[in-house]
């Protein structure tokens, strides 16, 4: 949906002292940076041994994100993807799409293809609660909570590993878990020189082209290394285009004890939109139907406006220092800044006067006051803030102590480009101009005891405190501070060498965002998260299972229905909860064969739920199937050649929360078959490989999300059988 949350407002203001403010931060925060960066190169250079273990070394990056990643000891149940897991499937999809196999997890694609705007949503929780990090910085949007992978095409191409941990899990930066955390690891450094070049083509005009280089270590300390990626699809869904642009740069400095990371990326995209979805009714006759864009002309032709897109430029700047102090203390400090500008246009059909802030015409005796206009609607924001960690590991004990302090600063305003009547508008004029300021700070410790050989014991507590002010014609005057504390406990208990039980408790708090003030009078939410899980290993059978319930006080549950650009409306359901069992396992049938299956069994409820003074009962919470299944088959005949097959079921949903027969969706299951075959010559290439990607192969029709209007249901159909292929070259 469109990530900008840009309002109309009656009441326009000067952005003048906003503009320079934020000019000033910008300045100020980039002064900081560099400094920080020349003592942080000084410091270095006093450590000037080539490194003699570099284990050790990779344990330093590790701990970039190790402050907020779970491991087996930790009693929470998570799942990690990395960069092999997916080396035959990254064609172009969004990385949701990538981690559609996961266990709890359901994505959706606005475009219907998985290139564009695409979502995910784990244990029926929508993407506004998880939690993404990326290096231990937080990405979702300040004031919408949501996570827009569009703003960052082929990312996956720069991710050494991710981490999805379902339920509260971990104390993390950002925005608190509700439903789940992904913590995302970019590219580890690498010791010697390389090259690649990918190259994807596929359905519906699909393609891609990225291109990666690394100089390797360079005098057994610095390494640069840097990606570009393109990619461009016209979408399943008509008119549903992306035009993507990516890049990744990223220093490092290798010391003894030290490890400097500075990282700049970020991405360009222009997108038709495609979120208006399908009624019942043309869904039957057109599957690839889209609204937008769609006029009548003065000749009372129908037409579409060609430019009917959301435009974005987002740019990430990282910078960490992470030090090993001792053999038992290891600490990691960094800053980053994140720009964001962009706008989305559409085209106004008979639009009201007064909405613009424009004066009635009167001729004679004839007066105007509507008109055909084409408006955008932008967003200039900056954020900004540090994070740190430090590290205690000695022998029974693992201590962490951590936190940070993050600002967003957010100018909505809006523009007429163009009009049929201008009235007294002049080129430029600002129809509409609101502020958003939020601060964002939080601290926690967390420590692993190990009691006996058997028993270990895992503590956290966080406190955060957030601030949010804005004000505009929708928010009205917003000026409100949270505090909120966070703990969390759970044990292990080691059955033997090869099982392990855990349990655990979670609290967590978490502020409305800003659609919910914009749509009533939203409480903060409330929840306590019970987990219960068994993990058994052995080199051939890999069990996960876990038993969770998720009792909730007011939460903010999606009511089925959007505002008018697209962002989901949320209201509290005073008591509601989420109980289910998970269960993932990695099966080796034979050394050239092996399974990974997957299922959820849950049951999600509204207790006494009362919408517009009516009280329902008990129903179901919208967009939470009782029944998530997955698997992968993986046939690898010879080292060189590896065949997949990826099934999804995802059981029936409501879309709204008092089970309106209409707002039901279907179940489906889908099917791709996923090939991949390397070479690796002896001269030139150090690696060829192709893959291949058919998805939907039994051509399903299927739908994985929609809404309601009011009582009627639309639409987001996914594309049926349709396939992407691709080479890589390394050098």
């Amino acid at each position: 949906m469109n990530h900008l949350f840009l309002k109309e407002s009656q009441k326009p203001k000067a952005k003048s002292q906003i503009s320079n403010k934020r000019s000033k931060v910008k300045n100020q925060f980039i002064t900081f940076s560099f400094s920080i960066a020349l003592c942080l190169v000084a410091n270095a250079s006093f450590s000037q041994e080539k490194p003699k273990d570099s284990t050790k070394v990779n344990q330093l990056d590790e701990v970039l994100v190790s402050a907020i990643r779970a491991t087996t000891k930790t009693p929470v149940s998570f799942s990690n993807l990395d960069k092999k897991d997916i080396k035959y499937r990254n064609l172009g999809q969004d990385i949701p799409i990538l981690m559609n196999f996961l266990p709890s997890v359901v994505t959706t694609s606005d475009a219907g293809n998985g290139v564009g705007y695409t979502g995910i949503r784990v244990r029926g929780s929508d993407a506004t609660r998880v939690n993404i990090t990326i290096n231990g910085i937080p990405y979702n949007d300040s004031e919408s909570h949501g996570t827009y992978w569009v703003n960052m095409p082929d990312f996956a191409s720069s991710i050494e590993s991710l981490q999805l941990q379902r339920g509260v899990g971990t104390s993390t930066n950002g925005a608190g878990a509700f439903g789940a955390s992904l913590n995302m690891l970019t590219d580890n450094y690498s010791k010697e020189s390389k090259a690649e070049i990918s190259s994807s083509i596929g359905s519906f005009n699909t393609f891609k082209n990225t291109v990666k280089f690394s100089t390797g270590l360079m005098n057994d300390h610095f390494e640069i290394a840097g990606r570009l990626s393109a990619l461009k699809s016209d979408g399943y869904i008509d008119r549903a285009s992306s035009d993507l642009k990516s890049y990744f740069l990223q220093g490092t400095y290798i010391g003894k004890t030290t490890l400097i990371k500075a990282l700049v990326f970020g991405g360009k995209e222009k997108t038709y939109q495609s979120w208006n979805g399908t009624d019942a009714e043309t869904l039957a006759s057109d599957r690839t139907f889209n609204s937008a864009g769609m006029y009548t002309d003065e000749n009372n032709q129908t037409r579409y406006y060609d430019n009917e897109t959301d435009n974005y430029q987002q740019d990430h700047f990282q910078l960490h220092w992470n030090e090993k102090v001792s053999s038992n203390w290891s600490t990691n400090l960094a800053v980053h800044y994140t720009k964001g500008k962009g706008y989305y246009e559409n085209y106004k059909e008979d639009a009201k006067f007064s909405s613009y802030n424009l004066t009635p015409i009167v001729i004679g005796i004839t007066t105007i006051n509507r008109t055909d206009l084409v408006r955008q609607k932008w967003l200039d924001n900056n954020f900004y803030g540090t994070t740190f960690s430090a590290i205690y590991d000695k022998e029974n004990l693992n201590v962490i102590f951590g936190g940070g302090w993050n600002k967003y600063e957010g100018a909505h305003f809006g523009k007429v480009i163009w009009a049929r009547y201008a009235s007294q508008s002049e080129l430029g004029d600002h129809y509409y101009d609101d502020a958003a300021i939020k601060t964002d700070g939080n601290v926690f410790a967390k420590a692993n005891y190990q009691i006996s050989d058997k028993i270990s014991l895992y503590g956290d507590l966080q406190l955060r405190n957030v601030s949010y002010k804005a004000d505009s014609y929708e928010t009205g005057l917003v000026n409100d501070n949270f505090n909120f504390f966070n703990p969390k406990a759970g044990l292990n208990y080691t059955l033997d060498s090869k099982s392990v039980l855990y349990l655990s408790y979670a609290r967590a708090n978490r502020e409305p965002n800003r659609t919910d003030y914009e749509t009533g009078n939203a409480k903060p939410e409330k929840l306590n998260d019970f987990e219960m899980g068994w993990r058994f290993d052995t080199d051939k059978v890999k069990i996960n299972s876990n038993v969770y319930y998720m009792a909730y006080k007011d939460q903010l549950i999606l009511t089925g229905k959007l505002d008018d650009v697209g962002s989901p409306i949320r209201s509290n359901s005073e008591k509601s909860y989420r109980l289910g069992l998970e269960v993932d396992a990695t099966i080796a049938i034979s050394d050239k064969f092996y399974i990974k299956p997957n299922f959820t069994l849950s049951s999600n409820k509204n207790v006494d739920l009362a919408v517009d003074g009516e009280n329902y009962g008990t129903t179901t919470i919208a967009y939470s199937p009782s029944i998530i299944a997955g698997n992968i088959f993986v046939f690898k005949p010879i080292e060189s050649l590896q065949i997949s097959l990826l099934q999804k079921f995802v059981g029936e949903q409501y879309m709204n929360n008092i089970e309106l027969k209409d707002a039901k969706l279907a179940d489906y299951f889908v099917n791709d078959l996923n090939i991949g075959y390397e070479i690796k010559p002896k001269s030139v290439f150090k690696s060829i490989v192709f893959s291949g990607l058919v998805n939907n192969i039994l051509d399903k029709k299927y739908i994985s999300n929609g809404y309601m209007w009011d009582v009627y249901p639309y639409y987001y159909p996914q594309a049926g059988i349709n396939f992407l292929v691709g080479i890589n070259l390394k050098f």
